[in-house]
Formats: structure tokens, C-alpha cells, sequence
């Protein structure tokens, strides 16, 4: 007699009636395939399982893949839902000093970001009461500064969208207290003819939410809306 136990017949009936309760289990299935190959012997080379194996790990990778197109898929839907909230409450404003202040507020807080900086070039430094009501939101700096902070002094086109990883902050570009900051993204504002640059800077504490691998068409679409509200309250 044999002295492995035979099947059951409950279980035989079940497995005749329910096949693909054994077909969809994976781990179940390389069982059988494996007790197939001990059974031919050492001997026989079974195409049919190497190209099984080469077929399943190929599956696997498809898998993944799908996932990785999900996910990204997601994050892109999440950041443009984001930025369109972000440009909603942008809008809400009515006079020039309750824009600056939202911006460092409530944009900020839906961007998801620890700082937000605007800095515009002039040549006269003192600013107006809606520049002072800002309070540390707005930044003024000579002409030339931000192509330099952008470029880092180099002789190159600056972006209208630059990510980068930094070790704490320019403290005329976020302020003060900056060490903390470790991105930043930067976006380059065209205010009009015969006006000077801006520069609108978003800062985070993750070293991962801003790098220069990034795609960036949704931060320069937020680029262009906000280039255009200042022109706005510039005129």
C-alpha cells in the first residue's frame, strides 16, 4: 500500500466541480508545478515549467509596472487638484496686501509647503504700506538678483521653473529661520513690458518634494496664473 494518503472524496469532488479555485491560487498552483517536476525525475528538462517561470516572472514585472502607472497617475491627478484649489483661493482677494498675506497662509497650506516667498526686483528699496502689510511674505532686491539667485552667478538662461535641493534657505529669498528648509521650487514671473522680474519661491522640509527630476508643466500653469494676477494689481 501506499503510504501517502489519498484525496478525499469531498475534496476531489470539490476540486472537479471548483477548478479554478485551484487555478487562481498562485502559491497553490507552483505546488503542483513543482510536485510535476520531482515526479519526472532529475533527468528530464520540462520546457513547459522553464517557460512557465520565464511567463510568470514576466507577469510580475507587468504587475509592478501597472502599479508604478497607477500610482503616478494618482500623484498627478492629486497635484492638480492641488494647484487648482491653490489658484481658487488665490483669486479670492480684493486688494493687494490680503493676496500677499493668503499667500503665505492658506495657498501655502494647500500647496503643502513650509514657506512661500515672493521677491521683486526694484530699484528703490523702500516699499509701499501694502509691501509693509505683507509682512514676511514679500521680499524687495536690486535688479539682477534673482537671475543670479537662479543661475547661481553663471552666465545661463535662467528656467521659468527651477526644483532643487537645498542645505537651509537664502535668508533674503525665505527669510529668516531657514535652516530648516531642504527643496525649493522656484518660479520665474514675468510682470509686464518695461517691468522688472519676480520671483515666486516655494520652500519644504523635505529634501524629496522638490528635485530637479520632476516634471514641472503644473507648477509653471500656477506660474502663469500668478505672473497674471500681479500684473493685475501692479497696474
Amino acid at each position: 500500500m501506499s503510504s501517502t494518503p489519498d484525496i478525499t472524496d469531498s475534496l476531489r469532488a470539490q476540486i472537479i466541480a471548483r477548478p479554478d479555485i485551484i487555478l487562481g491560487d498562485q502559491d497553490l498552483m507552483r505546488a503542483l508545478v513543482a510536485g510535476n517536476e520531482r515526479a519526472m525525475g532529475e533527468n528530464i528538462v520540462d520546457l513547459r515549467g522553464i517557460a512557465m517561470d520565464r511567463l510568470e516572472a514576466r507577469l510580475d514585472r507587468l504587475e509592478d509596472t501597472h502599479r508604478s502607472v497607477i500610482g503616478a497617475a494618482y500623484e498627478n491627478l492629486s497635484g492638480m487638484h492641488q494647484v487648482h484649489r491653490a489658484i481658487l483661493r488665490m483669486l479670492d482677494p480684493l486688494d493687494f496686501g490680503h493676496f500677499l498675506r493668503d499667500l503665505g497662509g492658506d495657498v501655502a497650506h494647500i500647496l503643502r509647503v513650509d514657506r512661500v516667498r515672493l521677491v521683486l526686483e526694484s530699484a528703490q528699496r523702500d516699499g509701499d504700506a501694502a509691501m509693509a502689510a505683507a509682512g514676511d511674505v514679500l521680499s524687495v532686491a536690486e535688479p539682477g538678483f534673482i537671475k543670479c539667485y537662479l543661475t547661481g552667478q553663471r552666465d545661463a538662461e535662467a528656467r521659468q521653473v527651477t526644483l532643487r535641493q537645498i542645505h537651509g534657505g537664502e535668508a533674503r529669498i525665505h527669510g529668516d529661520d531657514t535652516g530648516h528648509l531642504r527643496s525649493e521650487a522656484c518660479l520665474l514671473l514675468d510682470l509686464g513690458e518695461n517691468r522688472l522680474p519676480g520671483l515666486l519661491v516655494m520652500g519644504s522640509k523635505d529634501a524629496e518634494q522638490f528635485t530637479p527630476q520632476q516634471g514641472t508643466d503644473l507648477l509653471a500653469f500656477f506660474a502663469g496664473v500668478f505672473e497674471r494676477s500681479m500684473r493685475r494689481w501692479l497696474a
